[in-house]
């Protein structure tokens, strides 16, 4: 199924938890000086345009990145994502947003590596120019990447992070997600695993995190942002949530202090809430 495009959603609630989350993961990784991978399954166009096009139909980002634009009061962490966001707009007008490639990247050592994978025929191109500036530290695969990712593990400097979020349209990206994960921990037991996904009314979604819970792994965190109650239709995506295998331990602490502040600036209702668990090896 190739008809998910992430631009509908660029800059939305659930890119900034991601994001916000992803920024961290990579500042722990950057405190060691031996290089790493970051590999992205999913990686999509690599930057989105905001004010035109798909992004501008629903403006999700106005919910999303937009709610913390011109705050002054954001926590150390999210005050670094916000800033990562805004050197994309120097003239201080919310038009282009980063996809996951693009946050990473300026956050990458003259060391490290990035290895992406994306299979849309519209987006793969995209995501090839947004990543010329990389370089040769960056390889763009057009292909299936949960297929792709046995060939990349264990990395040559065996240490990686690697984020893992599919658009879950079709049903079975939730199990694939595990069986990857599974696979995965076989092959590089002591990569970062960041698994995004959606927290929708849908008993996959639900199931999710309690089946990553299960993998042979010595420790995790599972973190999840509710902006808002689930309608009574029963559809659409209210939230979304990143299991994390083998996270860095400050981290928890972190998004204590953190996640308080994200959910009420992000609250469309009362509903809005967020959950925080981890198992520390």
């Amino acid at each position: 199924m190739l008809s998910y495009r992430h631009a509908f959603h660029a800059g939305n609630h659930a890119d900034v938890l991601k994001h916000y989350v992803l920024t961290r993961l990579l500042d722990y990784l950057n405190q060691k000086d031996k290089p790493y991978w970051y590999i992205d399954t999913h990686a999509g166009a690599g930057c989105y345009q905001l004010d035109i096009g798909y992004a501008a139909k629903n403006a999700e980002y106005l919910n999303g990145i937009g709610r913390l634009w011109h705050r002054q009061d954001l926590p150390e962490g999210l005050a670094a994502y916000v800033d990562l966001v805004k050197a994309l707009n120097p003239d201080g007008q919310m038009r282009l947003y980063p996809g996951s490639p693009l946050v990473a990247l300026p956050l990458l050592r003259a060391e490290d590596r990035l290895r992406l994978f994306e299979l849309h025929p519209t987006d793969f191109p995209l995501l090839e120019q947004n990543m010329a500036r990389a370089g040769r530290r960056a390889k763009v695969a057009k292909g299936d990447a949960f297929a792709g990712l046995k060939a990349l593990l264990p990395p040559p400097p065996r240490r990686a992070l690697t984020l893992i979020d599919p658009p879950y349209e079709d049903k079975q990206d939730y199990q694939r997600v595990v069986d990857s994960l599974d696979d995965a921990l076989v092959r590089f037991a002591t990569g970062v695993y960041a698994v995004w996904y959606p927290i929708l009314q849908r008993a996959e979604s639900r199931q999710l995190p309690q089946m990553l819970k299960q993998l042979p792994v010595k420790s995790w965190m599972h973190v999840s942002l509710t902006v808002q109650s689930p309608s009574a239709d029963g559809f659409g995506m209210h939230g979304s949530g990143l299991f994390i295998l083998n996270p860095p331990w400050l981290l928890h602490l972190e998004l204590q202090d953190t996640l308080p502040y994200l959910c009420d600036a992000l609250a469309l209702d009362a509903g809005a809430s967020f959950q925080l668990e981890q198992m520390a090896g």
